[in-house]
């Protein structure tokens, strides 16, 4: 299931650029879509090295995580269990879950704060569960990130990625200095306070001067938005015929559009969006729209 698989790279008809690609992950698969895909590769195989086979793992209602272990499990024939952020519910995305096999536990916030002891209390007995973290992060999904880098078909003066955990641009960066490539990273902090990207990126790849945090197109937060963010996404959509969402990628769009109004970025750079996917999130903002 996880043989190397190359999303392709599309030029954008996207004024005023002239020079504007995407890295189209989103079209990977439609469950495990994009940096999941990438992220549950090295993963599931050091699971299955030991012996594991029943994921654990963790997320919000909404969590395009929690549908893409669900996928990934019932192809690869492993259980897997999510422990589910808040109260009780049904919607969308837990349906395609519980469609895959996976079982839910709802858990309470302050429950949900300690990962590990919640782990520990339910499955310390069970030696073939595995502990996945919540949304993938860990240095073996950087490792399947940092492959992004190597399928590239050309050199880009900028990279752009929405980063929620830091995993997908820690990946990014290692890939960058792996190649020795001049090329900036540009980081889109998708939650409100995303300063502390930089030490979680830091963690799994040493930060240098590529990197550019960007954390003032949060617009509220994580999974918030605002009627200028949704504007802006149908805007872009319409003119693009490229579907971006709320939580991530619409976040970087209207970062990569603002850095070049001001001049930060020119007409003629060479510029690639990683389209990260988790499109099927967009179900949790349905009103919006």
């Amino acid at each position: 299931m996880f043989d190397k698989i190359n999303s392709p790279v599309e030029k954008l008809n996207y004024s005023p650029f002239s020079n504007l690609f995407v890295k189209r992950d989103d079209l990977i698969d439609p469950f495990i879509s994009g940096n999941k895909w990438r992220k549950l590769k090295y993963i599931l195989a050091k699971a299955q090295e030991a012996g594991r086979n029943h994921l654990v793992t963790f997320g919000g209602t909404y969590s395009n995580h929690l549908v893409a272990t669900a996928a990934a499990a019932a192809r690869t024939g492993l259980k897997a269990t999510a422990f589910v952020r808040g109260e009780a519910v049904n919607n969308e995305m837990l349906m395609l879950c519980r469609l895959f096999g996976m079982e839910l536990i709802f858990t309470n916030r302050e429950s949900y704060r300690n990962k590990e002891e919640l782990f520990r209390n339910y499955f310390a007995d069970d030696s073939e569960a595995y502990f996945i973290d919540e949304g993938g992060a860990s240095p073996e999904a950087a490792t399947g990130c940092a492959e992004i880098i190597d399928e590239l078909p050309a050199i880009y003066d900028h990279i752009f990625c929405a980063a929620g955990t830091g995993t997908t641009a820690a990946g990014l960066l290692a890939g960058i200095q792996k190649h020795e490539l001049e090329t900036h990273l540009h980081v889109v902090s998708a939650l409100k306070g995303g300063s502390f990207l930089t030490d979680e990126i830091n963690s799994i790849t040493p930060v240098s001067d590529h990197l550019h945090l960007h954390t003032e197109y949060h617009f509220g937060g994580y999974a918030k938005t605002t009627s200028e963010l949704i504007s802006f996404i149908q805007n872009f959509t319409r003119q693009t015929g490229l579907l971006i969402d709320p939580v991530y990628t619409g976040k970087m769009f209207y970062a990569i559009t603002d850095l070049q109004q001001k001049g930060i970025l020119h007409q003629d750079d060479r510029i690639l969006a990683i389209h990260t996917g988790g499109l099927l999130g967009m179900f949790g903002m349905k009103d919006k729209f």
